[in-house]
């Protein structure tokens, strides 16, 4: 059986704007890959009367309600009152939640308030989704034909919930295993991705094959269904290979977190360090690279050289070379990388100049001209960037210089031309 889902988000801080509604996004993405059909989104303030309708909207096109939110011990968490409510439930008091509670409290040191114990309050009949990650316990339930499960509103917490409790509970709601597998792509857009795999996309039906955008990349999921997992990833090989026909060294890798993980896995793989060194992304590479667990043992460390003071008395960029033709060149990126490399004692070193905007710089370089290089055992790669045209914001144009720095390193490593991926040029 095929579910629909619709996820419904409580809180009137969504609606104020004061906080972005991460929670859809990630588990919208969750549901794509267990092959379930999310169709509508909807995001409703903490007004009972108001929830009540979302709910009985809900019932009415999707048969797998998940909501966020409005389980906490405030006056205004009323998520389960009002949706036992809106399925004829009472709402009962669970003895081993509230222990719960008690025993999170206790053991983070923190004196428990009364309306604590709100939380141990669930809907009669449901499957208790015992949180591990905060005090507020989910749950999940059917009736009149839907499926419930009600998370908490904090991302820490939702996801995490999502994935150790939801998850089981979902996939005993359909026969048969659903297995998935993403490829990771840098170098093509999502419209010449559609594009050039249209055909085939159309044409599966089990296992399907989807596209979704990212900033400054793509991710291909294909979904398989069968009655067990081996049978599963068995329809997944046959078109997870004829994708890679078809895109080659633009797919980066597979259920892979992001080019940072693959440069550091493939470096950690041969021994080599690595380290950064940014002008105009003001240290995103390094960020990235250090968010990923265990980034250590091939990290080394990175200079942010904004000012062309730091590129020539920290990375020893040429003076006479600053002053002839500024910090945006290719010359500079390639010292950079070479200054980086000396400085950090490191294998790889990346680097990044340019124009992030709002405006050209005192050269008159327009927004979105970026060098990034690569200095490695047996030379140093330069490219240079066009990340002009109406999108050039300077979000995007950071992440995209990000990107292709660790592209470079990733395609140096896996014995490929570091500077063959220039994309997108002009736009």
């Amino acid at each position: 059986m095929s579910h629909t889902v619709e996820i419904l988000s409580v809180g009137t801080e969504l609606l104020l704007g004061n906080i972005v509604n991460s929670d859809a996004q990630a588990l919208s993405r969750e549901l794509s890959g267990l092959g379930l059909n999310v169709l509508y989104h909807s995001v409703v303030g903490d007004n009972p009367k108001r929830l009540k309708a979302a709910v009985e909207l809900a019932k009415s096109r999707a048969d797998v309600l998940i909501t966020t939110g409005g389980l906490g011990p405030t006056c205004d968490d009323l998520t389960k009152q009002t949706l036992a409510e809106a399925f004829g439930k009472k709402m009962v008091f669970h003895p081993e939640c509230a222990e719960g509670i008690r025993r999170f409290f206790a053991q983070s040191g923190r004196e428990m308030t009364e309306n604590n114990l709100q939380q141990a309050y669930l809907p009669e009949g449901c499957e208790v989704l015992d949180n591990a990650w905060g005090t507020a316990p989910g749950c999940a339930f059917e009736a009149d034909g839907t499926y419930v499960i009600m998370l908490p509103g904090p991302p820490s917490e939702c996801l995490p919930m999502f994935r150790a409790r939801a998850v089981p509970y979902l996939s005993r709601l359909s026969e048969g295993v659903i297995r998935s597998r993403t490829l990771r792509v840098f170098g093509l857009g999502e419209s010449a991705v559609e594009a050039l795999l249209r055909d085939r996309m159309n044409a599966l039906a089990n296992p399907t094959l989807a596209p979704y955008a990212k900033e400054g990349e793509v991710e291909l999921r294909i979904t398989a269904k069968a009655d067990t997992a081996q049978a599963a990833d068995a329809l997944i090989v046959p078109v997870e290979a004829e994708v890679r026909g078809v895109l080659g060294d633009l797919i980066y890798g597979a259920d892979v977190s992001g080019l940072e993980q693959v440069v550091l896995d493939a470096a950690r793989g041969r021994g080599l360090s690595l380290g950064t060194a940014e002008s105009c992304t003001g240290g995103l590479i390094a960020k990235r690279v250090t968010d990923v667990p265990g980034s250590a043992s091939v990290f080394k460390g990175g200079v942010v050289s904004y000012h062309c003071e730091v590129k020539a008395g920290v990375l020893g960029v040429s003076q006479a070379l600053l002053d002839e033709k500024g910090a945006v060149c290719a010359e500079v990126a390639e010292q950079m990388a070479l200054g980086a490399q000396k400085v950090l004692g490191c294998d790889l070193a990346v680097s990044v100049t340019g124009v992030a905007g709002p405006d050209p710089d005192e050269r008159g370089n327009p927004v979105g001209l970026v060098f990034t290089a690569l200095a490695a055992p047996g030379g140093v790669w330069v490219k240079r960037l066009n990340l002009t045209g109406p999108r050039a914001r300077r979000d995007r144009i950071r992440n995209l210089a990000a990107n292709h720095a660790l592209d470079m390193a990733r395609r140096w490593l896996a014995g490929l031309d570091p500077t063959a991926n220039s994309w997108p040029m002009d736009g």
